[in-house]
């Protein structure tokens, strides 16, 4: 059959009944190969004439195609809601494989929500604009795309969705629950930051400095991103068409149910609403923090991965050495320093990329600051406010050179000189900034080029110098302690023998200082006790130079360095790591040497006494009595040895070992707080604010315990003076002395 000729002019002319009629026999015969016969439904409102025509000239043709058909009338005065529950009736009805909405419809219905409820599978005529697209043809340009279906999988049957276009199921999952997540947290951060506005208004605010209208700025602009892709996935299920619940739209199906009663159209102009909302909130947020870069609330979510990644200590949460001193990139040659080279951080030019880093990645949270000793005791540091001052002066338009600490500085001297080198802002960042690395590379600078710091430390320098030790006493006095024993120490004058199995470093303080002169006694005798085979430097030993390296003085540092390397090469010599086995009852020493001096390419195997202790007990080779001890007692966490280099365990199994129950105090093991003896802090007056033993000491009393165990001496030395000034017959032991009593018992 001839469908279509051609006019002189050209013009295809079609054969419309022809075509029709072969359409109709080519339906036909599919429909003969089916299990069933399909099924047109129309719905016919009122009596309007024409309709009435079309109507029947489509049940006609169905019957032709070899199909069944039905008619469903309503009334001219029929309700909005009638006509609904009719389409939604048909619409269910598994036996019905075709619907027509006959239009017009009455003025009183809205025609576009009967049809917007019509399946994209029943819907014969593409009644909406979304079933056209689903269709595959896009309205009035004839063109067609890859149906709509294949991106939104409305046929539920099809278990996954096209990733590309941001439909893939477990993707949508994903997106939901980030964002119910970044909403969940982000009221509850603005909960906690105004309760804590209103019940924390001193210095116990960790929000206290913190930039709140910026924060507020970024979490309204996270709040309205969250708000447009739960709208956006609403709208989405309700142009849908979605009636009952879909496990596509599992998690956003309440936001589905909000939009259900608006109009196709009401929907598609609220979805071009709402996704102009989006794009125009995040164009600002764009806009704002390019022009913001001091706005750490907003750069760290840039910048915190590549901070937490590039941090100087790999093996944290234990902080381990400071840093060398670098100059230009490479640490700086003390025997033979170039001109040009830049002793620590002094100026805006000095600061490093790793520096602006870690300043550009500050959430201004205010953790560390509220776990910083100082800060706790009214002093003018703040490792928050420190990192922000830093910040604001490395991105202001000023000249390289203008001095970062002084008068007239962004940051004070009393400032730079309060810190303790506790590491608890450190441990507590959520982003890995290293204020402590910061702090030390001003008191470099302060100490080398400016020569300005506190003038109690000039007499520590000039004692280290001289003497080796920051007390300035005599050398020939280091062996003193041993007299006292009445057990034999071997003194090593050269090469350690072979069958000397670890040195014991006895350390300044333990050498010199009556309160830790006992722990020597004690971890000597207990050694001795257990079979243990050691040795001492005697007077060999000097300073590790931990007090100078963390109060600034990097050149004496490496001076008192460099000799107890040579003094532990000769006294080693040849053996190999593994029996290079040193050990200490100082923290401070235990980390200088054992992470300090590795910068140096020297290394050894470094124990504290109360990891060796536990040792020898749990090998059998010291037997704590089964005795209970009758005194209630507290345990204080070395910063050294806690946050530094994450020994907890040891002491507290030692204590246990002893027949002790540890009542501990509130702020224990990672959040333990400072004696107030660290960064040089020992050997400096403290002036400023209450001191900080003092607040430990009231922690410590506060238990009811009667005895405070140490594993410092340090600590004991500080905690102990806090006792004397609080008139309190608290007892301060270190922990040795604690399991030599049991073992004695």
């Amino acid at each position: 059959m001839k469908q279509a000729t051609r006019t002189v002019g050209g013009a295809l002319v079609l054969d419309g009944n022809a075509l029709r009629d072969q359409i109709v026999a080519q339906v036909r015969r599919e429909v003969g190969e089916l299990s069933s016969v399909p099924c047109l439904a129309t719905v016919l409102i009122g009596d309007d004439g024409p309709s009435q025509v079309y109507v029947r000239n489509k049940h006609r043709q169905a019957q032709l195609a070899g199909m069944t058909s039905r008619n469903e009338t309503l009334p001219h005065d029929a309700s909005q809601h009638d006509a609904e529950a009719l389409v939604r009736q048909l619409a269910s009805d598994p036996a019905v494989s075709g619907i027509i909405v006959q239009q017009p419809v009455p003025g009183h219905l809205d025609g576009e929500k009967l049809l917007a409820l019509i399946p994209v599978d029943k819907d014969v005529d593409g009644s909406t604009n979304l079933n056209w697209i689903r269709s595959g043809t896009v309205s009035g340009t004839g063109a067609t795309v890859a149906p709509y279906n294949d991106y939104l999988k409305i046929d539920d049957n099809q278990e996954y969705e096209k990733v590309l276009g941001g439909t893939w199921a477990p993707y949508r999952y994903f997106v939901l629950a980030v964002a119910w997540s970044a909403a969940i947290g982000i009221v509850t951060l603005i909960g906690i930051r105004i309760a804590t506005k209103f019940f924390h208004k001193s210095r116990t605010s960790r929000f206290l400095g913190s930039r709140s209208l910026k924060a507020y700025y970024v979490e309204a602009t996270i709040l309205a991103i969250v708000f447009c892709v739960f709208a956006l996935r609403g709208l989405e299920g309700a142009l849908a068409g979605k009636e009952s619940w879909n496990w596509h739209y599992a998690i956003s199906w309440p936001a589905v149910q909000a939009f259900n009663s608006m109009s196709t159209a009401s929907i598609e102009s609220a979805i071009v609403i709402v996704a102009t909302l989006k794009i125009v909130v995040s164009m600002a947020w764009f806009i704002v923090i390019a022009s913001n870069l001091t706005m750490g609330i907003a750069w760290h979510r840039f910048l915190a991965f590549f901070n937490i990644y590039y941090k100087r200590n790999i093996d944290k949460p234990a902080l381990g050495a400071l840093p060398e001193m670098l100059s230009k990139g490479k640490p700086v040659n003390f025997e033979d320093p170039a001109e040009d080279d830049v002793f620590g951080l002094g100026t805006r030019g000095d600061i490093s990329w790793k520096g602006l880093l870690d300043m550009t990645s500050c959430t201004e949270c205010g953790r560390c600051q509220s776990q910083c000793p100082a800060w706790h005791t009214d002093k003018p540091l703040s490792p928050k406010l420190l990192i922000m001052a830093m910040r604001d002066h490395a991105m202001a338009k000023v000249v390289e050179t203008e001095n970062l600490v002084g008068e007239n500085a962004p940051i004070d001297l009393d400032v730079l000189w309060s810190c303790t080198s506790c590491g608890a802002c450190v441990e507590e960042c959520p982003v890995d900034i290293e204020h402590v690395d910061h702090i030390v590379n001003m008191r470099r600078f302060q100490v080398l080029v400016e020569s300005e710091f506190p003038t109690e430390l000039g007499g520590t320098f000039r004692n280290l110098e001289k003497a080796g030790n920051p007390w300035g006493a005599n050398k020939q006095d280091r062996e003193g302690w041993i007299a006292e024993c009445d057990f034999p120490v071997r003194v090593v004058s050269g090469e350690l023998p072979e069958e000397v199995e670890y040195l014991f470093w006895v350390g300044c303080a333990g050498a010199y200082e009556e309160r830790a002169k006992k722990t020597t006694k004690a971890v000597a005798e207990l050694l001795h006790m257990a079979g243990v085979n050691f040795a001492v430097l005697g007077k060999r030993e000097t300073c590790t130079g931990d007090p100078a390296r963390r109060s600034g003085n990097e050149f004496l540092y490496q001076i008192l360095s460099q000799e107890n390397i040579a003094t532990f090469n000769e006294t080693f010599g040849d053996r190999p790591k593994g029996k290079k086995k040193v050990v200490v009852t100082c923290p401070h020493c235990f980390t200088t040497i054992g992470r300090d001096y590795a910068q140096s390419g020297f290394e050894l195997e470094m124990l504290h006494h109360t990891q060796l202790l536990n040792t020898l007990i749990k090998e059998g080779r010291l037997k704590p009595s089964p005795h209970k001890s009758d005194k209630k007692l507290t345990y204080h966490d070395p910063c050294y040895l806690g946050r530094h280099n994450q020994i907890y365990a040891p002491p507290r199994e030692l204590l246990e070992a002893s027949g002790c129950d540890v009542e501990e105090m509130p702020r224990n093991k990672e959040r333990s707080f400072c004696c107030g003896g660290g960064g040089g802090r020992m050997w400096m007056e403290e002036k400023i604010g209450t001191r900080i033993n003092l607040n430990r000491v009231d922690e410590a009393i506060d238990t009811g315990a009667q005895e405070v165990a140490v594993a410092c001496p340090f600590c004991r030395i500080m905690v102990g003076d806090g006792m004397v000034a609080r008139q309190s017959d608290v007892e301060v032991l270190d922990v040795a002395q604690i399991l030599l009593r049991n073992v004695k018992s």
